[in-house]
């Protein structure tokens, strides 16, 4: 990696996205290194979760390591004291942190504080951990990464900014579906798009679903409102109404599509009832995917 810490896709290399998917792969056949023996990692959570917390818990404990979870109420970052001052305690009594933030720039002062490795677990701005898990399902179902095309549809949020760079940094097309008001932000968009140019791969923006879905390998979707928008919740979910996911949709795509969503999902808003359960879903095949995804990020920050 460029640096000791994992806090977005851009923080990997060339060609590190597929080295990091082939070690995740192996790890996932069962072999699982022990790198992580006598260390102790802290997973800072602002917020709460199902997936992130048990995948990296798991995750750390098959490769010899053990964790303390500090929340919120516990940790205060920012609030009950300064995110430096947090960061500098830390780095002399763990050897690493996963952090889940409310604010990307809480990652970056953890970094910029202390000497061991941080990871991110979301923030506002990214999930790297999820793309690389997802990139990781796409390969074990379709074989390869480049050439393909994903459709993702909805808000151009943290998901979408992740998945657009890691896609664009193995060379799979990315299209993007969105409202003009809920656009991936600039910067972003602009450096997926120069990697994409090195890689040969194209990266489209539309306002028009069926649009971003034609003959998709990939169909991709997150909810409308995530964790801190609720106060924008009916104004999201009138913006967004034109934007669910549905069996009907799906059709424009190719016939033998993935179906994808981070989840947690919602029934009835983003996708149709029925989605979780389409016979070409591979939600839960994903959930998975972020342990193994997960344990091979680790293992290359820590030198195996």
């Amino acid at each position: 990696m460029k640096n000791k810490n994992f806090l977005s896709i851009l923080d990997l290399n060339d060609g590190e996205v597929e080295s990091i998917i082939s070690k995740a792969a192996s790890i996932k056949q069962g072999n699982t290194p022990q790198i992580l023996s006598d260390k102790t990692v802290a997973l800072v959570f602002e917020k709460p979760s199902l997936r992130t917390r048990v995948s990296f818990e798991v995750g750390i404990k098959q490769m010899g390591g053990s964790c303390i979870f500090l929340s919120n109420n516990e940790i205060g970052l920012g609030i009950r004291e300064p995110v430096a001052d947090v960061a500098k305690v830390l780095d002399r009594l763990v050897d690493c942190v996963v952090a889940r933030v409310f604010s990307h720039r809480s990652l970056e002062l953890l970094a910029d504080n202390t000497s061991i490795p941080i990871v991110n677990a979301l923030s506002d701005q990214a999930h790297p951990c999820q793309a690389l898990g997802d990139c990781l399902t796409i390969f074990e179902e379709k074989g390869d990464l480049e050439g393909l095309k994903l459709a993702f549809v909805g808000d151009g949020n943290n998901i979408a900014g992740s998945l657009a760079l890691a896609c664009a940094s193995v060379g799979m097309n990315f299209s993007i579906a969105s409202p003009e008001s809920h656009k991936l932000p600039e910067n972003i968009w602009d450096q997926a798009k120069v990697i994409a140019q090195n890689r040969g791969s194209n990266l489209i923006w539309t306002d028009d679903p069926k649009e971003a879905v034609v003959e998709a390998d990939i169909v991709y979707t997150d909810v409308w409102v995530s964790m801190g928008d609720e106060e924008e919740k009916e104004e999201r979910l009138s913006i967004f109404s034109s934007y669910q996911v549905n069996e009907q949709l799906v059709t424009l795509a190719k016939n033998d599509f993935l179906f994808m969503h981070d989840m947690p999902a919602h029934r009835g808003e983003e996708i149709s009832d029925g989605m979780l359960e389409h016979p070409n879903s591979v939600v839960y095949h994903q959930a998975e995917n972020r342990l193994h995804a997960q344990k091979a990020v680790l293992a290359e920050l820590f030198g195996y």
